[in-house]
């Protein structure tokens, strides 16, 4: 526990850290105050106006189906269609919808927090990701570089007890700190919706998804925490950590996804980990590529594919248990003088 203890005082020590610690209270605080400043209480006028608006629209799509299915029966000809129909029906199906229209959407300068939630779910999600994957790579990458972590192993000659305990002090702070600024969060733009907007439609089919999202996302969060961490282990530097993804992002996101377009690869977003992290977050997501229809087969042509959230999840676990055993194994063996 002692061990523990100095790991937890030394990660709270670093300048770093207090520094992405003020940004992250500042970057929250700003967009916190930038919506409570854009946002007002809707009046009974205005909720009218925008409920009718949302009927209205609703009727209008239900009569733009209905066109359209009379144009596939034969009842109506195309050339007495006077507005725009499009060729399959289900894109006008109310049914098929995920959503249909609603009062929120025609209300507007009115923050709705069940409509806003999610968005600004990610933005969070976002954040702490980047959060993490900089603290971990600074909190050993420094101490590697500068003989913190040779000073410790006189106090306790044990490596992988060590990097372990470096290791678990740093994804519990992460997982600490992920929990309380989620609830700080999302609690001041549901008050924010109290006050100067509307709470929306907070059932508990929003709740469920918004948690199970924010789950998602705690779990990326702590991968990617890791991946900073275990690749700064492995450079012995902050700076190689930094340097990997940035490297990972213009050559590979970038540069090998240009490629590969001009070559017409097939389906190329499946070769990209910043897909199987949307898949993660999102459960699941879907990609066509017209590249797959190319060949003139439309009868055995599909471009449509799916990543799930099955296949992410081990490709995300599998890539940052990789790189943190291949760390434990590196600095087992390393000379750290």
């Amino acid at each position: 526990m002692n061990l523990v203890r100095a790991e937890l005082e030394r990660l709270g020590a670093r300048r770093f850290v207090q520094l992405m610690l003020v940004l992250l209270v500042l970057a929250f605080g700003v967009t916190a105050a930038t919506t409570l400043a854009s946002s007002h209480r809707p009046t009974a006028e205005e909720l009218f106006e925008a409920q009718r608006a949302a009927a209205a629209a609703r009727a209008d799509l239900e009569r733009t189906h209905q066109l359209c299915l009379d144009r596939q029966r034969g009842a109506v000809l195309a050339d007495d269609i006077e507005e725009y129909v499009p060729e399959d029906c289900g894109e006008v199906d109310p049914a098929q919808m995920e959503r249909a229209p609603v009062a929120a959407d025609f209300l507007h300068g009115v923050f709705t927090f069940a409509d806003e939630a999610g968005p600004l779910l990610y933005f969070l999600i976002a954040f702490l990701a980047l959060f993490g994957f900089l603290v971990g790579a600074s909190y050993i990458g420094a101490d590697l570089n500068s003989g913190g972590v040779v000073n410790l192993l006189l106090w306790r000659p044990r490596r992988m007890t060590v990097l372990g305990t470096k290791l678990g002090t740093l994804l519990g702070g992460m997982a600490l700190l992920s929990v309380a600024a989620s609830a700080a969060y999302l609690g001041a733009f549901w008050l924010i919706g109290r006050v100067a907007g509307r709470p929306g439609r907070l059932d508990g089919e929003f709740w469920g998804s918004l948690g199970a999202t924010w789950g998602r996302g705690l779990l990326l969060v702590l991968l990617l925490t890791a991946v900073g961490f275990a690749v700064a282990t492995l450079g012995r530097h902050t700076s190689a950590a930094l340097g990997a993804v940035a490297g990972y992002l213009v050559v590979w996101e970038l540069g090998a996804r240009l490629v590969m377009e001009i070559l017409d690869v097939v389906k190329v977003d499946r070769y990209m980990l910043s897909s199987y992290a949307a898949a993660w977050l999102n459960g699941r997501v879907e990609f066509w590529d017209y590249r797959a229809c190319g060949n003139g087969s439309a009868v055995s042509c599909n471009g449509l594919y799916v990543i799930t959230w099955q296949s992410s999840l081990v490709l995300l676990l599998g890539l940052a248990g990789a790189l943190t055993a291949a760390a434990f194994v590196a600095f087992r063996r390393r000379d750290l003088m």
